[in-house]
């Protein structure tokens, strides 16, 4: 586009110079569209100082050069709230937008694996291997909307989402918590809580629409993340606990007993296997 508006000034005649400046006009106007149509972004300063002083609370540089995550641990739900059955899991990331998680228990392994608007997952009680259904991959991509890595490395910027300071709140005894609002242009919005005296993420807060069990209508419900026992590895800290609530209940818990970082991934670990046979 630039070489071509370029171009147009070498005309001479008064004819062709006025087409020539017609055109530039032109190519001028789709260049303005083009970056119309580009979403755009903000942070306000007192939000951007949040993030900037949780991204070196966290590890800093180190941080930002982490490209996958490998976590082990156990993962429960909960139901009326009591804990049921733990099941082991190993999970892999792979930034920004591809996951792998394998549950064990019972005899039984299930493996989910997520790649940007694709996945597929592997019932090992059926011997089954599906492609995930778009409630999945929708739950996938509320996921990666949702977490603090989404907020403190920024791809929320490509989104077009906005960045906004929304106050301090109780967080328990003599605690505080600053609170930074992420909206989207689709009117999604996401609040991530960080402890005022230490820095660290401590809650991610948002409302998406949920099916009522017993109406079996769409309701919208409050969600939160409650980001527990930080512990460092490798310079790099991270809650080890990550209790999750619908609605004022508790659903689920994750318990971390390890998180390795920059391990090596290869792209077919998250690729659909040909068969169960070429299952890893």
């Amino acid at each position: 586009m630039i070489l071509f508006c370029a171009g147009m000034t070498g005309y001479a005649n008064t004819g062709t110079f006025i087409i020539a400046l017609l055109l530039v006009f032109l190519c001028l106007l789709m260049t303005w569209g083009a970056q119309q149509s580009q979403p755009i972004s903000h942070i306000d300063e007192k939000s951007e100082q949040i993030v900037n002083r949780a991204i070196e609370v966290i590890g800093g540089a180190p941080y930002l050069k982490v490209t996958t995550v490998t976590g082990r641990g156990f993962y429960s739900q909960y139901k009326e709230g009591a804990s049921q059955v733990p099941l082991r899991f190993v999970d892999y990331l792979a930034y920004p937008d591809k996951e792998r998680t394998e549950f064990t228990g019972e005899g039984v392994r299930v493996v989910q694996a997520n790649s940007g608007e694709q996945g597929w997952i592997f019932d090992g009680a059926t011997r089954t291997i599906k492609d995930l259904k778009a409630t999945q991959v929708e739950d996938f991509k509320i996921s990666m909307r949702t977490s603090y890595e989404n907020l403190l490395r920024g791809w929320w910027h490509k989104a077009g989402a906005s960045a906004s300071y929304a106050g301090r709140r109780e967080a328990g005894l003599a605690r505080r918590n600053e609170t930074v609002r992420l909206t989207y242009p689709d009117g999604f919005w996401v609040e991530y809580e960080f402890d005022a005296k230490g820095g660290l993420p401590a809650k991610v807060i948002y409302k998406r629409q949920r099916k009522n069990p017993d109406s079996g209508e769409n309701e919208e419900t409050t969600e939160e993340d409650h980001l527990l026992k930080p512990v460092s590895s490798d310079g790099i800290t991270a809650p080890f606990v990550i209790d999750h609530f619908i609605a004022g209940q508790q659903s689920s818990r994750i318990n971390y007993e390890s998180i390795e970082y920059n391990r090596p991934l290869p792209d077919s670990l998250f690729a659909k296997p040909a068969s169960i046979k070429a299952l890893k």
